[in-house]
């Protein structure tokens, strides 16, 4: 059954908060009723953060991460192991294995994963931008570091199989310490550490 609103600002305000990930209307009126209360500055002042966020943001020209510039501060930086590239599935996944302070080369983000379940396929995320890069910069190794998921694994498969003209490359995948069908972004950072530290060669089976 449908709440009965007393304002249809508040209801279209609910109804927005409610489209979030993870957020249903009774939470989105929470947010909402808390938002009300708060002074018309502070209010002002996270609307203007999301509407400059969104107007602003950029994603780097180089590994699609997000990036106040058109490279991000991780490509621009010369102290990392540019011979070296981390293919990851998302945003979050980069912010998690940087958190474990165990892995100093360039990243991939793919934006996604191949899955046909959900109508995703290769042309939809950034694989052709990998074998592009590995193609014109001085890349030794690509690490595959996906979900091990069954979507995370056809994906591994298929970019093995793309870059299998580049016989200089090595391609090797994160240790599997991570449980099989958990999420690379919520696996705690000792284990996700270790995955990175202890890779192992990609094998085409």
């Amino acid at each position: 059954m449908t709440p009965s609103y007393p304002s249809q600002l508040l209801e279209s305000a609910v109804g927005e908060f409610a489209k979030l990930p993870g957020i249903g209307r009774k939470t989105a009126l929470r947010l909402v009723l808390h938002l009300l209360r708060q002074e018309t500055a502070d209010v002002l002042q996270l609307t203007d953060a999301v509407s400059r966020m969104k107007q602003q943001v950029k994603y780097c020209k180089v590994c699609h991460n997000i990036s106040d510039q058109d490279c991000c501060p991780i490509c621009s930086d010369p102290r990392r192991d540019r011979s070296t590239v981390c293919v990851v599935e998302n945003i979050q996944d980069v912010m998690a294995i940087e958190n474990t302070q165990q892995y100093h080369g360039l990243y991939h983000v793919l934006g996604g994963i191949i899955s046909p379940m959900d109508g995703i396929g290769p042309n939809d995320i950034e694989i052709e931008s990998l074998v592009n890069r590995v193609g014109k910069e001085n890349i030794e190794e690509v690490i595959l570091a996906l979900s091990p998921t069954m979507e995370g694994d056809t994906t591994n498969f298929y970019i093995f199989r793309k870059l299998a003209p580049f016989s200089n490359v090595k391609i090797t995948l994160i240790a599997r310490g991570i449980a099989v069908g958990n999420e690379l972004e919520y696996t705690d950072e000792v284990t996700l550490g270790r995955s990175i530290l202890n890779r192992t060669p990609f094998e085409e089976k």
